[in-house]
């Protein structure tokens, strides 16, 4: 299984969007970091997103690229949620899936699978990256890669 990880692309400030929608380089970042994973052939079946707007956003452009079967809203990927949380949901999953969410959240669930401790760096994330875990047959998690928006164009 590989699961794809993805921090929410460049949201505008609080004071002039309070539902913190993509800046315009949010969602110039996120289509580019789409249409490259895209010419990856990347065969995720369902996009899961937070249900924040940035989130959202950020989801529904990486879904018109890539083209899943379906994008879910999801409670257990807000910035302070615990990553046991999806840690456990994703233990019998055999589809490759991509999560779309937050910074502390993310770092914390890749620290969890990864090095086994959610306080622990396994990637330093970029607003609209995407990292790919892989597991393995004994259900450890490793990094295979990570496109970040400074190295598309």
């Amino acid at each position: 299984m590989n699961l794809y990880l993805v921090q929410h692309a460049e949201a505008k400030n609080k004071d002039i969007d309070p539902s913190r929608g993509l800046s315009e380089k949010g969602i110039d970042d996120i289509t580019r970091v789409a249409c490259y994973a895209a010419g990856m052939n990347i065969p995720v079946q369902t996009i899961i997103h937070s249900g924040k707007k940035r989130a959202l956003e950020s989801a529904g452009i990486l879904a018109e690229h890539i083209k899943p079967n379906e994008i879910l809203e999801s409670d257990g990927m807000s910035p302070k949620d615990d990553p046991e949380i999806w840690s456990e949901r994703i233990r019998g999953m055999h589809d490759d899936i991509m999560l779309v969410g937050h910074l502390p959240h993310m770092a914390r669930f890749s620290g969890l699978l990864v090095c086994g401790n959610k306080d622990r760096a396994a990637v330093n994330f970029e607003m609209g990256c995407i990292v790919c875990l892989k597991r393995d047959d004994e259900g450890g998690w490793a990094v295979e890669w990570i496109i970040k928006p400074g190295m598309v164009r």
